[in-house]
């Protein structure tokens, strides 16, 4: 990137935020409850490969109420439709901060925050016209919202430029093997050792948890996964070991990509052993574990896995440099723990390139239906089951 420098680039520079248009210091625009408020409304040519923005909410987990939407060309049904932290790269309805090569959260280090400054350096080009909104489902008026959009106006659509999609998905719990009596809820029970857990067989990828599944020519180029990991195995509380499985144009088992583990996807190894980090590529955006000191200065305990409550944790891989690629169709799922085991609380945002149309997103749920588990409401599950 640093040699495309050193050559002209064609285009004209542009930026539309929100900058007090009196000449004073009230650089926001205010969004009341319930308002779909358009930031962003350009005609095309053009490539967004900006957006900055921050906000002031006293709504709880706003970052999970507040909603971010684009729109490509004419579409009726947008291309990306995602809770405003998740699409950041921070689930659970918190900020954290991190930083990646595309996304990033800056905010103060250590515990989850309520505020941070959020920006997007994924490239967005257009033919027509792209819009984007900020849907508020707070309950609650917006303030204070700020935000910079970049772009530059282009002379022509690129013969075959993709159009940048996103999209959120979670399910709560998912459909695990364990007995979910704390949720009020009749599923299959499990209360085994780990060996037997060892012992169950995924041949199929049914019951996968999906991160995205999508019709069109394109690539995928990452995502992240936030677990609550509010049901473990009696006795266990690491929540990973499931595989990932991606099948690409409508292929059948087995896929032509399959991982070995949760953690290993994400490009770590031996459950999260270094908690939270920073990668280019990808890295852990968000770990909250309630850890005790006897246990965490017990020689040969790391990890996620080693000690009391897991916590929230969100973890994000980005394919910069190995974009999968698909010509008619990519469906990516995961394992929910080894085999399926786990009903836990899961939530993801898939990030791709593509041909237009696209496949219809599912329904956003309400914003009641997306706020996480309180920490309390967590670790009270999660002792009921370990």
């Amino acid at each position: 990137m640093l040699e495309k420098l050193t050559r002209k680039i064609h285009g004209q520079s542009h930026r539309q935020s929100s900058w007090d248009r009196t000449g004073g210091n009230q650089d926001y625009v205010r969004i009341e409850s319930g308002e779909e408020k358009t930031i962003f409304d350009v005609q095309g040519p053009a490539e967004i490969n900006h957006i900055w923005c921050t906000f002031a909410s006293e709504a709880p987990y706003a970052f999970r109420s507040i909603v971010i939407r684009m729109y490509w060309e004419e579409e009726d049904s947008p291309s990306v439709e995602v809770p405003i932290g998740d699409f950041f790269g921070v689930g659970h309805g918190v900020a954290s901060h991190y930083i990646s090569l595309p996304l990033n959260m800056i905010t103060r280090q250590g515990a989850p925050q309520s505020f941070a400054a959020m920006n997007s350096f994924f490239h967005m080009p257009f033919a027509r016209r792209g819009r984007i909104t900020i849907g508020n489902d707070t309950g609650m008026v917006i303030p204070n919202f700020y935000y910079y959009i970049d772009y530059r106006s282009l002379d022509s659509f690129c013969e075959d430029g993709l159009h940048f999609h996103a999209m959120w998905h979670r399910e709560n719990p998912t459909d695990g093997v364990l007995h979910m009596e704390q949720l009020g809820q009749t599923q299959k029970t499990f209360r085994g050792p780990i060996e037997k857990v060892s012992s169950m067989k995924n041949l199929n990828g049914q019951g996968n948890y999906v991160i995205l599944d999508a019709i069109g020519a394109g690539h995928y180029i990452g995502c992240n996964l936030s677990i609550d990991h509010i049901n473990p195995v009696p006795n266990v509380t690491w929540f990973g070991e499931g595989d990932d499985m991606i099948f690409i144009d409508g292929e059948s088992w087995p896929p032509s990509m399959h991982g070995t583990g949760t953690e290993d996807y994400f490009c770590t190894a031996w459950d999260f052993p270094s908690g939270k980090f920073s990668g280019p590529y990808h890295g852990i955006s968000l770990a909250e574990p309630y850890r005790t000191p006897d246990v965490w200065e017990t020689p040969g305990t790391w990890g996620a896995g080693s000690f009391g409550y897991s916590g929230k944790w969100t973890a994000y891989r980005f394919h910069i440099e190995d974009p999968i690629i698909f010509n008619r169709s990519i469906l990516v799922t995961i394992e929910h723990g080894h085999a399926n085991s786990l009903s836990n609380d899961y939530a993801s945002t898939a990030y791709w390139y593509q041909t237009e149309p696209h496949k219809q997103f599912r329904p956003l749920p309400v914003a009641a239906a997306r706020m996480p588990l309180t920490t309390k409401e967590s670790l009270k599950s999660y002792c009921r089951s370990i």
